[in-house]
């Protein structure tokens, strides 16, 4: 849990991850997480991830300063690369010239920041903002805040006082599918594919992605429904399902390793969190995967919790940080923001798995990327919507909606009506019509 103090009051914030709240002169900020300090620890115990930084997490970063510290430790991602059963590779686009998403391992904390490690929190009060932690040496210490905002992980244990709140709404779902990770090693010190580039594995059920790391090696993670997990039982079984999917990657990941790391650890399983509000009065507000936990597939993970403390920021500012107003302003912003991009990421699993395969998502691509470069500002691809843009999250899946219907339409047309006699004008009537309904 992160605690962070001003003056006249103490203002609380949690975080397995330490999320960017932007800290005036008059106020002192303290971090107290559950876990030892990982920079000190002799072995790490647990699991590294890849995480993608697009733009919403690099406003939120370049407000406190750290952009290019951050941006600097990164590696650039242009396209997708899709690996095709028969060995082809062809990439799929992100978006424009100039747009990419950049893959981070580095753990950063700040100059004003008082970090307090293996401090786990027992209790806190809703009325009085007190907490109790308990340290490593057993004993237990009492803070007093005024506000906290509760930044850790999935399974909070901030948010546990709000589900003893009346009208406060709350789901959890677990996907039935689980993710593996492997690591494809350099080869003579390079890496062992193209690294610019997030390479899939498309089966339709179940993919196997790869990402690559500052060390020249791959992390190859396999996503897949989990009683596929448990038919695979011994290293033969895994070889002979590895020849019949993903032929190409046995040789770079190396047979005798595959055997031994697809055992190492079980398959681990997602869960996307949904709750409502994100605040309790004026003493607790709710931000990260603490308000919004979301599976891995859209990149958005990170980003969405930067995000979070970027509105919060802008809200304290419009409000003149007034708590009893700034936290229910907070919540109505936010609130379907964060619903609409965890409802994407479970969407992209799909696409990523299953579509990317079909001629006919190729094609709607082809025709979504052709509609933006002649019409930039009416014609905006969902992926350049959520990762290159600050377009609110649930604003950006209305404008999809909007935007299928116009490409569907034009499509209908280009069945009976060939591209070549399609003149700009006839575009621009169908879009004049398309915007008409859509504005009634």
């Amino acid at each position: 849990i992160l605690l962070l103090y001003i003056q006249k009051k103490t203002f609380g914030v949690g975080g397995n991850t330490i999320h960017l709240v932007t800290v005036s002169a008059c106020m002192r900020l303290a971090c107290h997480r559950s876990r030892n300090n990982i920079r000190q620890a002799k072995i790490v115990k647990g699991r590294s991830i890849n995480l993608a930084l697009s733009h919403r997490g690099r406003q939120a970063l370049k407000q406190v300063g750290m952009e290019d510290t951050i941006v600097s430790k990164g590696i650039p991602m242009h396209s997708r690369m899709i690996h095709s059963l028969n060995g082809t590779q062809y990439p799929i686009p992100y978006g424009k010239k100039g747009q990419v998403t950049l893959l981070l391992q580095p753990a950063e904390t700040y100059s004003n920041t008082k970090l307090n490690f293996a401090h786990k929190l027992l209790n806190w009060s809703t009325e009085t903002g007190a907490m109790t932690f308990l340290r490593a040496d057993g004993a237990k210490e009492e803070i007093q805040a005024d506000l906290i905002v509760g930044c850790d992980g999935a399974f909070s244990a901030i948010r546990k006082q709000f589900l003893r709140q009346s009208r406060f709404n709350f789901s959890q779902t677990y996907i039935p599918h689980g993710y593996l990770e492997l690591t494809m090693p350099p080869i003579n010190g390079e890496f062992a594919m193209k690294p610019n580039y997030l390479h899939i594995w498309p089966r339709n059920t179940f993919m196997m992605i790869a990402l690559p790391n500052l060390d020249k090696t791959f992390t190859c993670t396999l996503f897949m429904p989990f009683d596929e997990f448990e038919n695979v039982t011994t290293g033969d079984q895994v070889i002979e399902f590895f020849q019949k999917y993903f032929p190409d990657a046995i040789p770079l990941i190396g047979a005798d390793a595959l055997k031994r790391d697809y055992f190492r650890l079980p398959a681990q399983a997602m869960v996307s969190v949904k709750c409502s509000p994100y605040h309790l009065s004026d003493k607790c507000v709710l931000m990260g995967d603490a308000a919004h936990a979301v599976v891995p597939f859209y990149g958005q993970g990170m980003n969405a919790g930067f995000e979070d403390c970027l509105v919060f920021n802008e809200i304290m500012d419009q409000l003149n940080e007034d708590f009893s107003a700034v936290l229910p302003e907070y919540t109505r912003v936010r609130v379907p923001d964060d619903h609409a991009i965890a409802d994407l990421a479970m969407y992209n699993y799909v696409e990523m798995r299953s579509h990317v395969n079909s001629k006919w998502f190729l094609f709607r691509k082809y025709i979504d990327n052709f509609l933006h470069i002649i019409m930039p500002r009416t014609i905006i691809p969902l992926y350049t919507m959520v990762t290159f843009t600050r377009t609110r999250y649930h604003e950006a899946v209305k404008r999809w909606h909007w935007q299928d219907k116009v490409r569907n339409d034009i499509v209908t047309r280009r069945a009976c009506w060939p591209w070549h006699c399609l003149k700009f004008s006839d575009l621009a009537s169908l879009m004049t019509c398309h915007f008409f309904n859509k504005e009634n």
